[in-house]
């Protein structure tokens, strides 16, 4: 946004949202969060472009490696992953395990675990359903945040759509798609007026949502702490944020859904964090751009986050190389079978899927060597174990990747799971 654009919003704040009762606005500057962008005179910028072009090529790279049959069931697993490691980054330990318990209806007993089940769930489908393209061409902008706070939000429990006030133990109501009605205060940073956000969110807008696709991948980091920073919501900030720029790099870099900076994020939390504060500083001299935030912290971080990203990708491409994956799968199909958890046979029925992406019903007993009866018996116990899962009881089967064969089959993806029994 330029300058005289910024003034403007200064000197006419936006209408205040239909509420009981209006927000406070103490009429903050819009320019108090500026720089939006890593400028192009910055001394950082040759080294981001360089990231920028080494994760657009390693994101290529890797969705052009994949075997078309394999994205679906890679896409479901980084779903998964990206639930878990966010969620865990807001203190939410909800095993992998429940995760995909709670996708099949499974609840747990205890109140405390059923509900950051459903919180688990609410997070997948609001993924799913930017995967499948609600968000394209709008991520960046404000409906695009109040959309993904309510579909969000919407699906929690009701124990979880409160928040308690640090201190006094005041409770608000959290409200779906609803921005603040309070101040808040995170760590250090006092977030601006509840009656500003509206103001702020539109200058959010401005600066990101007409960004080219290189542009928009590096200033995704700036997208990021810049929309922590105002703090539209009296919960779910930094899901929201991570939601947000999931889709602005699953359409810049046309992912594909098949990677997430969310893991990156959670094993480098402390880091991620301090980045973060850091980019709430103020500008220290003359050499720190011309904005009231430091740029040299902001671009740091812009630094971290595209190394996240790449370090992901890299990650995710090399547990998902075509033929050591395929070995992974047939290996433990062959001991499965040797113990007699799996019938005879599975393996071609695995094989074939590797090869062929999916198979049909039809072709089983050739695949297998048995009658159609024997054969389906195969298939069935293969889908219990959900390594093969298909849409409907016609439909073919596909690979799958459960939670529960994860350290085998896709070692390193979460932490080593704990003895369930």
């Amino acid at each position: 946004m330029t300058e005289k654009l910024a003034k403007k919003l200064d000197k006419k704040p936006a209408k205040k949202l239909a509420t009981k009762a209006a927000p406070t606005d103490r009429d903050e500057l819009v320019s108090s969060m500026e720089p939006m962008l890593i400028s192009t005179e910055s001394r950082h910028r040759a080294r981001l472009n360089e990231l920028v072009f080494e994760l657009n090529t390693a994101a290529t790279q890797f969705r052009t490696s994949l075997p078309e049959g394999m994205v679906g069931a890679i896409c479901d697993v980084v779903r998964s992953m990206n639930c878990y490691y966010s969620n865990l980054i807001e203190g939410h330990n909800t095993h992998p395990i429940d995760i995909e318990r709670a996708l099949a209806g499974d609840y747990s007993q205890d109140t405390e675990k059923r509900n950051l089940q459903k919180e688990a769930k609410a997070h997948i489908a609001t993924q799913r359903w930017i995967d499948e393209g609600a968000l394209a061409g709008k991520a960046a902008t404000m409906q695009a945040v109040l959309d993904v706070h309510k579909r969000f939000e919407s699906a929690l429990p009701a124990d979880l759509l409160w928040v308690e006030e640090p201190g006094t133990g005041r409770r608000e109501p959290v409200v779906p798609g609803e921005l603040r009605h309070s101040d808040v205060r995170v760590g250090q940073h006092i977030a601006i007026s509840p009656g500003a956000v509206p103001r702020f969110l539109q200058r959010w807008e401005e600066a990101y949502a007409r960004l080219g696709k290189s542009e928009t991948v590096l200033q995704a980091a700036a997208a990021h702490h810049r929309l922590l920073w105002i703090h539209p919501f009296s919960d779910g900030n930094g899901r929201v944020a991570r939601l947000i720029s999931y889709a602005m790099l699953l359409e810049a870099l046309n992912s594909g859904g098949i990677w997430s900076i969310a893991r990156g994020l959670a094993r480098k939390q402390d880091e991620y964090k301090a980045h973060l504060a850091s980019c709430d500083l103020q500008r220290r001299n003359d050499l720190d751009g011309r904005g009231n935030l430091s740029e040299e912290e902001l671009a740091s971080f812009t630094a971290f986050f595209l190394e996240c990203c790449l370090d992901q990708v890299k990650f995710m491409a090399e547990l998902m190389q075509p033929a050591a994956l395929r070995k992974r799968v047939l290996d433990w199909a062959k001991g499965e079978e040797q113990v007699g958890s799996l019938m005879p046979n599975s393996t071609k029925i695995l094989a074939h899927i590797l090869t062929h992406r999916e198979l049909e019903r039809k072709d089983m007993p050739e695949i297998t060597g048995f009658k159609m009866d024997k054969a389906r018996r195969v298939a069935a116990l293969l889908n219990k174990r959900g390594i093969i899962k298909a849409d409907t009881h016609k439909s073919p089967f596909r690979i799958a990747f459960p939670a529960e064969l994860a350290p085998g089959l896709l070692p390193g993806l979460y932490p080593a799971l704990p003895d369930r029994t």
